[in-house]
């Protein structure tokens, strides 16, 4: 008998998840408040949960869902912020810098911009680019201060921050979106983390217009 691959696997339980989700936004309990009534509310509170169980693969496969589903609905940037996150969690960096660029040229007014600007700096220092990592970590603290992105971002600067409060992961649209730090957010004050085995690449212009 043949076992199926890693891959198979994985790639069998988002499809499995995808059906799921698509179950759950076409579900509609009779008791059901006005919000919860919403069918991307309904899925993106479902794929949430994934998030919260930290089922990154079935979470990402949720959220590329809902952008298909909902791509012009107010959570729309939520979603193309959280699928850079699962991507980021599950460490395939390059495909997460991609993603929260998309939150910058796609949604330049979304509350997620910080925490996609702030991740960004975070990858560049995974991929071990210092300076642009520095670069991006000061324009958080320039555009967003006084913000728990900017308190990250400073920490990482090697600079006192100025404010004391949450990690911006946990910054969301709903009550329940918070998670504990990554490796990359409590890392000490002026030793950004690196991954040697990540290779660097040219630095994409950071401008709401970016791709």
């Amino acid at each position: 008998m043949v076992m199926p691959t890693p891959e198979v696997k994985t790639s069998m339980k988002a499809m499995i998840s995808l059906l799921l989700f698509f179950l759950c936004a076409m579900s509609l309990p009779a008791t059901a408040s006005p919000q919860t009534q919403d069918p991307s509310r309904r899925l993106y509170d479902r794929v949430m949960e994934e998030v919260r169980h930290k089922d990154f693969e079935a979470a990402l496969a949720g959220f590329r869902l809902f952008l298909e589903l909902h791509p012009r609905t107010p959570l729309a940037s939520s979603a193309q912020y959280w699928v850079g996150e699962c991507e980021f969690r599950l460490r395939r960096y390059s495909k997460a810098l991609t993603s929260f660029y998309d939150v910058m040229s796609r949604y330049p007014k979304s509350s997620k911009l910080a925490g996609a600007t702030l991740k960004i700096g975070l990858i560049y220092a995974k991929l071990g680019q210092q300076k642009d990592s520095r670069t991006v970590l000061e324009r958080v603290v320039d555009q967003f201060p006084n913000t728990p992105e900017a308190e990250v971002a400073l920490k990482h600067l090697g600079r006192s921050p100025t404010v004391v409060s949450a990690p911006p992961v946990s910054e969301g649209v709903t009550s329940g979106e918070s998670l504990p730090p990554t490796q990359a957010e409590a890392v000490p004050e002026g030793n950004p983390p690196q991954t040697p085995h990540e290779q660097p690449q040219e630095p994409a212009a950071i401008a709401p217009g970016s791709q």
